[in-house]
């Protein structure tokens, strides 16, 4: 009796076990129908709405800022360095003595020239006296003026080629570094130093032929180089070339850049944009919106979650659920913190700016814009 009575309450209890874990098990089977159906949490996300805003048109390029008047300072005529009157880098007025070249022998040959021009001065007032009175022939006046004539192109002559021994600057800039040495030889054209015209400076760059018609001398041009903080400029298109290159078909152009600072530099690369007259309405979003990849340029746009039958279906605070839908567009000019979009995105959308990186095509979202970075057309941030 004894056996049966502890056979019956073992039964019992692995019924009762049983029982249990099957409720168990029917719990969890119907909580995952019930999140299958959910679906995953949210992601929370930042969003802002597609704005229409009015920008004036421009063309972007690539171009190179070259010196308005650069040279490469140089000697006319050989010698020996007798002295330096310039520091490498220095700024200089036009007609500044920067070399000078020992002239001692042509001094000493210019006091003979000079005694010789005076004596031959003296004597054609004397032959002259005497012609006047026919105490002489006129052979004889006509021979001292031909002395005085070749006494006065040789002291001319003379000091033309001490000039010369004189390097100065040809026009007022700032000069390079200093390549030569008090008591070197030179030969002629021996390259002293460069000279470069800071105040201003010149962009070329080049524009695709179809941008013909939109360009035109005297336009707008700002200037940007990219890696030095605040170094921009505005300026204006001066020149065009006339031709279009026949392998690249592109235009070049130059503009005229204001340099008072002396931050653009010969050499330099840079980012220009010709700005249009005309003005146009485009659909902007913050740049942070766009995902880029290989297969194309795309944003997140937040839409009301919808079940199969088109009715809204509520999330678990009774409001609502929204969903990101993944569409792709098509990018056209940035400004600032902003880029248009050519097509995919309507005004009044509102797509993804923060976390859109961990967003997939339907995924649900909760959007958190307590936090929130104001974009701008002409960001300043700060130096830190």
């Amino acid at each position: 009796m004894r056996y049966v009575i502890a056979a019956l309450a073992l039964l019992l209890l692995v019924g009762g076990l049983a029982a249990l874990k099957f409720t168990q098990i029917s719990s969890l089977i119907h909580a995952g129908k019930q999140m299958q159906k959910i679906g995953p949490p949210p992601e929370a996300v930042g969003t802002t709405v597609a704005q229409a805003q009015t920008w004036g048109g421009s063309v972007s390029a690539v171009g190179t800022i070259t010196s308005v008047k650069g040279v490469a300072i140089s000697n006319e005529v050989p010698g020996i360095v007798s002295a330096i009157r310039f520091e490498s880098g220095a700024p200089v007025r036009q007609g500044q003595i920067l070399v000078e070249l020992d002239s001692k022998a042509e001094r000493a040959q210019l006091a003979s020239i000079e005694a010789r021009k005076e004596l031959a001065s003296s004597n054609v007032g004397r032959t002259r006296a005497l012609v006047a009175e026919k105490a002489i022939a006129q052979a004889q006046l006509d021979n001292d003026e031909s002395a005085l004539k070749t006494s006065s192109a040789d002291l001319k002559a003379l000091r033309a080629q001490i000039d010369k021994k004189t390097v100065r600057a040809p026009f007022s800039g700032r000069l390079g570094i200093r390549q030569v040495n008090v008591g070197q030889y030179l030969n002629p054209g021996t390259t002293l130093t460069e000279l470069e015209a800071t105040d201003t400076v010149f962009v070329d760059f080049t524009l695709p032929q179809q941008q013909l018609e939109t360009v035109s001398v005297g336009m707008k041009v700002e200037v940007k180089v990219e890696g030095l903080a605040g170094v921009s400029a505005e300026g204006a298109i001066v020149a065009i070339n006339p031709t279009v290159d026949a392998t690249t078909r592109t235009l070049k152009l130059r503009a005229s850049v204001p340099n008072k600072d002396e931050k653009l530099r010969p050499g330099m690369f840079a980012n220009v944009a010709v700005v249009l007259p005309e003005q146009g309405t485009v659909v902007a979003i913050p740049a942070s919106a766009v995902v880029r990849a290989s297969y194309g340029d795309s944003v997140f746009v937040v839409e009301e979650k919808k079940d199969a039958s088109g009715s809204i279906v509520n999330g678990p605070n009774g409001q609502a659920a929204k969903v990101a839908r993944q569409q792709f567009v098509r990018l056209g000019p940035a400004r600032g913190d902003f880029v248009a979009i050519a097509d995919g995105v309507q005004t009044g959308q509102e797509v993804v700016t923060a976390g859109a990186f961990k967003l997939r095509n339907g995924a649900g979202v909760l959007v958190n814009n307590d936090i929130k970075l104001e974009p701008q057309l002409a960001p300043r941030p700060e130096n830190r």
